[in-house]
Order: structure tokens, then C-alpha cells, then sequence
């Protein structure tokens, strides 16, 4: 199977009909207490959760839509136990599938390699802090560094592609640079770098402020520079506008890419190093509800699993029906619907600002994405000063709840 890093940035896909990414909540069930867990998760898995018959059939209709990509989620997916048959059936339809464990005692070698003969064509594993005290802290169970480092190992024996994610916070951006030498010693292939949206059990306390995402962007942008992986954000879209504004800048300076602008850069290109590859992700453009869904543990469709917008359930309507059709979805994918900043910003079309992070802290996800500084340059003054006094009334208990 083709290693996800090597689909095409774009690969001739219609968001307006079919998505790049996929996510499937197999279970909510996980045994850790995460600080940030988007699910809440639970120990016990909901009796209502998709049945083996039933995931078999999402399974087919991901493999009709001619989806690139499809992660097993949770909750901890090692917690159902069909995982490894529903792997296998998504790999005889040739669906590459990806999956994301939590680091428990389930993450045994044996699962790992189990995992690889399924079909498994990448793991994700989730690592917050480059020592036992940060990680495991932010994971609420002692052991769980040691043992994700272990699982690393494990996954590179047995020749399945590793992809970290961090989920960044007040925890631990101070820890990047330590991070990205531990990824160099650990052969990572991806680094994915989760910006905080406050559900589940994610604090509006841990967000970090537009200044301070900007200076985690600057970060990251230095860190392409010199990392053997690739590195992509999740909920920061604007990390793609700050990534091509540094590009063309370092072109204009005579330090860019001598093989074309950053629109050109596709990841996984034979010649392309990671810095260049990284940027390809800047221009996939995937969105909450924009080239990505959400299907959780009982069959309801998301635009992400930060945006907790219910727009139907594969059990009583089809997939593609939904991600085509639904209004929330349709409206996602409308950049003219956009407002504030968002809406007059000449990066909309490549970010469109965190639509969960919108709604999570304003209630609307059409509003501007509120942890960007960035001032558009049509953007008008007034309307400036007037969304920036509705932000500060800003408080936790303004926060959605789910």
C-alpha cells in the first residue's frame, strides 16, 4: 500500500463532494483520563456504539467515496475487539487506514504487529512532553511516557510508519525543541501538532492566546527548517498563512525553494525535503467540515470531532449524502459565509481560521477564528474595534458545553 505521506496534496479531489480525511470513532471506551480528551472518554464502551455489521458497511462507503485516508479513532480503538478484523476488511477494499491507540497496557508488541498484518498503514501516537514528568501528567496516568516510547519502538520493528501527534497548551510549549530531538531519534515520519479547541475535557484556561500562536508558528517554521519529518497543524489553519507569508518572503530574500512557490510542493515528492514537503500540507486547504468528517462511536456525522454540530447518522442516512448535503457542512465549505476577519481576509480560501475553536468559544462557526492576530488587509478598522470588544466579554462560562 502507498505510505499516506506519499497521496498527493491535492490529488484531484472536490472537497464540495468527497473528503480527504476521515476520522471513525470506533469506541469512546479508553482507560486514560487525558486532560484535554476531546470524547470524555470512559472505561466502559456505550452499548450504542456501531456494530461490527455496521462498521463493515462504513467501511464500504469510505472505500465508495474514494476516501485517501480513514483513522481509527477513540476513545483507545484497542478497546474494541473486532479492531483488528475491521482493519483487515478496510484493507481488502483498499482503504488505508491509520489508527490511533492510547498508550494502556492494550499496546502491547503482539497488537502492534497484529495491527501491521491487518493492513495498518500508519499509527499515530500521541506524545505531549519530551520527559515522563510533562507527558504523563498531561495524560493523568504515570507510565504512559515510557510506555509510548516503548510502542514507538515496537511500531518501527515492525515496520509500520509512526506519526506523533502533540496536542500543544500551556503544558508544554516550552518543550518543542526537546520534542523534535526525541522525534529524530525515534525515525518519525510525521509530527502533527494539535492547537487546543476547548470541548470535552479541553480548559478555555490551557488556550493559548493569538500572540502565543504565533510565536508557536515561528517555532514550528524553524523547526521545518532542520527536521527530518514532516510537520502539519490540526485546528490552525492559520499556521498555513503564516507559513506561505514566511515562504514568499524567504523567496523574495533569495532563500526560497529553488523548485517552484509553496502552492507547487507536494508532500512526499522524491526530492522533496521536509521543509518542502511540509508546506505541501499548507495547501490542501482541509477544513473542519472541508475535505474532513466525523463519524463518532454511534454513527453521528461531525465536521470534526472539535465541532460538535450533528448534521445526520450513517445509520439511518447515506455518508456521502451527508457530507454533501447536510447545511452545516455546505456552509462550512462556503468561504463567503465567513465573518469578522476571516471573512475579509485574502487566506481564506488557503486557512479559514479553526471553525471548532470559532464555535467552542463564541457559539457560532462562521465567526472568526479568535486566536489570530493577523489583520486582513481589506479588513476594516471599525469592525476591528467592534469584534475585538465582543471577545473580551469572553469568559469560561461562556464556553459551549457538550
Amino acid at each position: 500500500m502507498q505510505p499516506m505521506h506519499n497521496i498527493p496534496a491535492r490529488g484531484g479531489l472536490n472537497y464540495d463532494e468527497t473528503p480527504f480525511l476521515a476520522i471513525w470513532e470506533v469506541t469512546q471506551s479508553c482507560d486514560l483520563a487525558c486532560k484535554h480528551c476531546r470524547a470524555a472518554a470512559q472505561p466502559i464502551a456505550h452499548p450504542d456504539e456501531l456494530t461490527n455489521a455496521e462498521g463493515k458497511a462504513l467501511i464500504d462507503q469510505i472505500a465508495a467515496m474514494h476516501v485517501p485516508i480513514f483513522v481509527f479513532t477513540g476513545g483507545d480503538p484497542l478497546k474494541r475487539k473486532d479492531v483488528f478484523e475491521l482493519i483487515r476488511y478496510a484493507a481488502d477494499k483498499d482503504v488505508k487506514v491509520a489508527l490511533t491507540p492510547s498508550a494502556t497496557p492494550l499496546l502491547t508488541r503482539e497488537a502492534i504487529f497484529k495491527l501491521k498484518e491487518a493492513g495498518l498503514v500508519r499509527l499515530g501516537i500521541s506524545l505531549d512532553g519530551s520527559t515522563p514528568e510533562i507527558h504523563d501528567n498531561f495524560r493523568g496516568l504515570p507510565g504512559a511516557w515510557a510506555r509510548t516510547i516503548q510502542a514507538i519502538e515496537w511500531a518501527a520493528e515492525a515496520g509500520i510508519p509512526i506519526q506523533v501527534h502533540t496536542t500543544i497548551s500551556r503544558h508544554n510549549a516550552h518543550d518543542l525543541d526537546n520534542l523534535c530531538a526525541l522525534f529524530e531519534r525515534l525515525n518519525i515520519v510525521m509530527w502533527n501538532v494539535f492547537f487546543l479547541v476547548p470541548v470535552g475535557r479541553g480548559q478555555l484556561a490551557d488556550l493559548l492566546s493569538g500572540e502565543e500562536f504565533e510565536t508557536v508558528f515561528g517555532k514550528i517554521y524553524e523547526l521545518s527548517h532542520r527536521v527530518s519529518f514532516q510537520i502539519k497543524t490540526t485546528e490552525a489553519m492559520h499556521y498555513r498563512r503564516y507559513l506561505l507569508q514566511h515562504n514568499l518572503e524567504e523567496r523574495r530574500m533569495g532563500h526560497g525553494h529553488p523548485h517552484g512557490a509553496a502552492h507547487e510542493y507536494e508532500p512526499g515528492a522524491p526530492t522533496a525535503d521536509a521543509k518542502t514537503r511540509t508546506m505541501g500540507w499548507a495547501t490542501r486547504r482541509v477544513n473542519d467540515g472541508k475535505g474532513f468528517l466525523f463519524v463518532s462511536h454511534v454513527g453521528n456525522v461531525y465536521p470534526s470531532g472539535f465541532l460538535p454540530i450533528h448534521a445526520g447518522n450513517v445509520r439511518q442516512t447515506p455518508l456521502q449524502e451527508i457530507y454533501q448535503n447536510a447545511p452545516i457542512f455546505k456552509a462550512l465549505r462556503d468561504t463567503s459565509q465567513l465573518e469578522g476577519k476571516c471573512g475579509a481576509c485574502e487566506y481564506k480560501e488557503i486557512c479559514g481560521g479553526s471553525r471548532a475553536r470559532a464555535y467552542a468559544l463564541t457559539g457560532d462557526p462562521l465567526a472568526q477564528e479568535p486566536c489570530c492576530i493577523y489583520q486582513p488587509k481589506n479588513w476594516d478598522a471599525e469592525r476591528e474595534s467592534q469584534a475585538a470588544s465582543f471577545e473580551v466579554t469572553i469568559t469560561p462560562d461562556t464556553l459551549v458545553s457538550l
